[in-house]
């Protein structure tokens, strides 16, 4: 099939820290019936590897995993029986492999990175059915970017109570689940309210469609600010991404609002009282990523509105290492990928 024999990838020992992370090299694998071999042209990184390398991340990671969820490259070789897609084909792969479509259940929980290889290797083998076109207007820098957060993203806001032209969204800080709900948002036609901690990323968020932003450093009850630029309504959905901020995301939210509970990104969760939950009214939806008929929905939307997802920087394949450092360390704005280089 062709003339590489061996290749690279990136090893993480799950709560190991950065000095868990290894190059190893192997051979390529072959793909089975079903499957189809992809080469991989870039990654990203995002939060949930944070997690696998303190330890603390809450699903099943296999001992000696290849790195990350987030991929994106070209079929290369198919199985004898695949049909989805051709050689040439220019993809990225479900995060949940198993999750085609429908509600989250945990015969899904299988996913890349963890329980499963992850793509921040050369090739990869992946079953067709875990397989999705990238949009034509993306780099597969960019398009490397969409599995986790952008999914994570679009999920929130599509799922459970769609968010409606006219409707309000609160969205919290500035990491890349917020950022593309913040993109989103503005295609859908509603009106946005973020949260950051500093003046000049307020900026960055006022320029990427926020309406309005709310440092939460000089404003530590910010959620009586929502209610204000609300009328004391409330915002209609949250895209809560911390857990530490849960109670004040309940308390910005009207009767009846959703709150998308993507993660715990902000340390030890709080307790909420039970009270305040009740009488608030408000929805609050775990959010699981997401299946391959909403990577597919995404998809379309951003080719067709030409969505371009925000990149921090770039590194090189072969400084994977550093990339994982530059996201421990935080200080980012946008998604940190990684390229091999030849894109096309």
């Amino acid at each position: 099939m062709q003339s590489v024999q061996k290749m690279k990838s990136f090893h993480i020992q799950n709560g190991h820290g950065l000095a868990g992370i290894q190059a190893k090299e192997h051979p390529v694998p072959q793909p089975g019936p079903q499957e189809v071999l992809i080469r991989i042209r870039a990654n990203s990184l995002s939060f949930r590897d944070i997690s696998i390398m303190q330890g603390n991340y809450l699903l099943p990671v296999m001992p000696d995993v290849i790195a990350v969820s987030d991929g994106a490259g070209e079929v290369v070789q198919t199985g004898s029986e695949v049909t989805r897609t051709k050689p040439g084909d220019r993809v990225a792969v479900n995060m949940f492999p198993l999750w085609l479509e429908g509600q989250f259940t945990w015969e899904y929980a299988a996913q890349i990175g963890g329980s499963l290889n992850g793509l921040l290797t050369e090739y990869a083998v992946v079953h067709q059915n875990a397989v999705v076109t990238i949009p034509d207007h993306l780099s597969f820098e960019e398009a490397a970017t969409l599995p986790c957060a952008a999914l994570t993203a679009w999920n929130a806001l599509t799922s459970g109570k769609p968010l409606l032209p006219g409707q309000t969204i609160l969205t919290l800080g500035s990491g890349s689940v917020s950022i593309f709900a913040i993109q989103f948002a503005r295609l859908f036609g509603a009106r946005v309210i973020a949260t950051t901690s500093d003046d000049a990323k307020a900026e960055r968020l006022k320029a990427l469609g926020a309406h309005e932003v709310i440092n939460y450093r000089t404003t530590p009850e910010w959620h009586k600010t929502v209610r204000q630029l609300t009328n004391g309504n409330g915002v209609d959905q949250v895209v809560e991404v911390a857990g530490t901020t849960l109670e004040q995301s309940i308390l910005s939210t009207t009767a009846g609002g959703q709150i998308n509970f993507i993660g715990r990104m902000g340390g030890d969760l709080q307790p909420v009282q039970i009270g305040l939950l009740f009488m608030s009214g408000a929805h609050i939806r775990p959010i699981a990523v997401g299946n391959r008929a909403q990577f597919i929905a995404m998809n379309k939307a951003i080719a067709v509105n030409k969505l371009q997802p925000v990149i921090d920087r770039v590194f090189d394949f072969n400084n994977s290492i550093d990339a994982f450092a530059y996201l421990k360390a935080g200080n980012y704005f946008g998604k940190i990928v990684i390229s091999h280089g030849n894109s096309l």
